[in-house]
Parts: structure tokens; C-alpha cells; sequence
């Protein structure tokens, strides 16, 4: 496993980076298992049984990702009580901007989003897959930090359902659409720790978008065997290297919040990791689905929301996806 480190520690001559907002949208649409059936060829229970997800969230057509990450980020600003013309850059995370937008300018999404809001700022697309997110909260730490931005964006949006085959058994129950963001700014103290971030080259036709011809369009394909071993083995290592590289340990923490991938993944981290039973383990894949770039920032939104956590309290955040790339912080809510 290739593993590359970048520490956001804050030197006299620098700013502290801070979480200031949180802001999610989800699609109107709730799709049931017994939906998702009608056309796969397998069942409700089988799909609770492998998943531990029961419905999920699918975007209709007037429900773009410019529109839904746009909503979604005007959430996040309000939450921060920042301006937008005191953002400075919009970072934004996504595998499903495979036809359009982003399509030969790969901003062109990150600045739709910028132009909905009235934000005048850089704008950037962060192609991690399902880490993106996580990416995006680090290299937003490093803009604040070093005092190239004043107030970074970061957003995960997705419509997976436009890139899902209907009747793939390893994909087409697993995910679903929706938008989460993030303010990154300055604070008083440190806010967003070290990140832990890298590839593991020999999985990296284990996830795959590519055009098919049966299908006309860029098509998911996943190894889901390949990538729940991995998940299930590797990911406890990155959290705890997350852990030690913060000087914490598991009963320092408040909420875990992975990337919702799959509940049985997140269980199976979490146990193996050690949290204790008071730590909020976020599963918001039970009935969002996995949102891939948009999971983490929905799930974290949502903990936020429903008072699991308070203000002040620490957070391990880790994302993984295609490539396969993983990449994991801390941030203080």
C-alpha cells in the first residue's frame, strides 16, 4: 500500500484551519428495495442483509449536480454566517460528472456551483472518487493555513444513478445521489488535523467508470468482494494511523463518520479500530445509500443536525474509493 502524508501543523506564521459550516441536500425521490427489484434480480432482504441499507435517495431531472451541490453549499455558508464574496476558492468532489459539465474543462462543475452562489473565487474539481471529499477538506486546510484563501468551499456531489447499471447484483443497490459541503476557514486554534491519504495501485481496476456500448454512457463497475476485503482489513490501519499522527486514540474521539459505503463496512471498522460504545458511528448509508463523494458530508451533516454531536467535539473522518484511494483527518465540529 502506497501511503503519502501532508500535515496541516500550524507554524507562528500561518492560521489555524477550521470547519465554520456544514450544509447537505437530498433528492426528493426515496427508492425502496422492493423498487430496486423490479429490476435486479434479487431481494429486499438480500439486499438489507449485504448493505444494511433499506431505501435511497435518486435525483430527478431538475435535480443537476450544479443545482443539488449549489443548495447544498448555500447551506454550508448560511451555517457559517459567511459572505459569498468572501470565498476564495470552491473545491468540489464527484465521479458522476462523466457527460456534461465537466466534460474537456474539468471546473466547469466546481464553477456552475461558484456562479449559483454569487462566488467570484477559483474554482477546482477533486476527482477521488469516494475520498474526494476528504480530499477537499485537506487541500482547502493547506489554502487556509497558508494563507492563499481566506474561506474555501468544498462540495461532494453526485447522481449515481445516471452512471448504475439497473441490473448490476454488485452495484445497482448500493448507490445513490445527493450533495454535502463544507466552509473551511480560519479559527483561533487548530481545527482540521493531519491527513492520511494514498493509493493502493494493485486495486485500481477494482472500481471503474467507463463508456460501455450496451449502455451509450459511462457505466460503474465494482468488485465488491475485492474492495469489502479490502475495506474491512486495510481501513481499521488508516483510521489508527490517523489516530496516532493527531496524538489521539479511539476514547478521544466523538463520531466516527466513514465514507457509507456499506453498514457492514462501517460496523466492521468501527469494532476493529476500538471505539468505545459512546463514540456516534454514523450510518447514514441505512437510508441515504452510498452517495460516494457526498456520503461523508451528508452523514456528518446529519449527526450535526440531530444533536448526536456538539460543538467542539472530534470527528474521524475517512473516505475510500476508486483508484483505490483512501484518505482520512480529524476535524473538530
Amino acid at each position: 500500500m502506497n501511503t503519502t502524508h501532508a500535515a496541516h501543523t500550524p507554524v507562528p506564521d500561518r492560521h489555524h484551519a477550521v470547519l465554520l459550516g456544514l450544509g447537505g441536500y437530498r433528492p426528493r425521490r426515496i427508492v425502496t428495495n422492493e423498487e430496486i427489484c423490479r429490476t435486479l434480480d434479487s431481494t429486499p432482504e438480500w439486499i438489507l442483509r449485504r448493505s444494511g441499507i433499506r431505501t435511497r435517495c435518486f435525483a430527478g431531472p431538475d435535480e443537476t449536480l450544479a443545482e443539488m451541490g449549489a443548495t447544498a453549499a448555500g447551506k454550508a455558508l448560511a451555517d457559517a454566517g459567511i459572505a459569498p464574496d468572501q470565498v476564495d476558492q470552491v473545491l468540489v468532489a464527484t465521479m458522476s460528472d462523466v457527460g456534461g459539465t465537466g466534460t474537456g474543462a474539468t471546473d466547469a462543475l466546481a464553477a456552475q456551483i461558484a456562479r449559483r452562489l454569487g462566488i467570484a473565487g477559483h474554482g477546482w474539481q477533486v476527482g477521488a472518487a469516494c475520498a474526494g471529499f476528504t480530499v477537499g477538506i485537506a487541500l482547502a486546510a493547506a489554502s487556509v493555513t497558508t494563507g492563499q484563501a481566506r474561506n474555501c468551499l468544498v462540495v461532494g456531489v453526485e447522481r449515481m444513478s445516471d452512471i448504475v447499471d439497473p441490473r448490476d447484483r454488485s452495484t445497482a443497490f448500493l448507490f445513490s445521489d445527493g450533495a454535502g459541503a463544507a466552509v473551511v476557514g480560519r479559527g483561533t486554534e487548530p481545527g482540521i488535523g493531519t491527513v492520511v491519504w494514498g493509493t493502493d495501485p494493485a486495486l485500481r481496476e477494482a472500481i471503474t467508470v467507463r463508456k460501455e456500448p450496451e449502455h451509450q454512457r459511462p457505466v460503474l463497475r465494482m468488485q465488491g468482494s475485492t474492495v469489502f476485503r479490502w475495506a474491512v482489513t486495510q481501513l481499521p490501519h488508516v483510521v489508527r494511523e490517523v489516530l496516532d499522527r493527531s496524538g489521539l486514540g479511539p476514547g478521544d474521539i466523538q463520531a466516527f463518520v466513514p465514507h457509507q459505503a456499506n453498514l457492514r463496512i462501517t460496523e466492521a471498522v468501527a469494532q476493529s479500530v476500538g471505539f468505545p460504545s459512546d463514540v456516534v458511528v454514523a450510518r447514514d448509508v441505512v437510508d441515504q445509500g452510498n452517495a460516494s463523494a457526498a456520503s461523508i458530508p451528508l452523514a456528518l451533516d446529519r449527526i450535526r443536525t440531530s444533536g448526536a454531536v456538539r460543538e467542539g467535539e472530534l470527528a474521524v473522518l475517512v473516505g475510500f474509493g476508486s483508484g483505490l484511494t483512501y484518505a482520512g483527518t480529524v476535524v473538530r465540529l
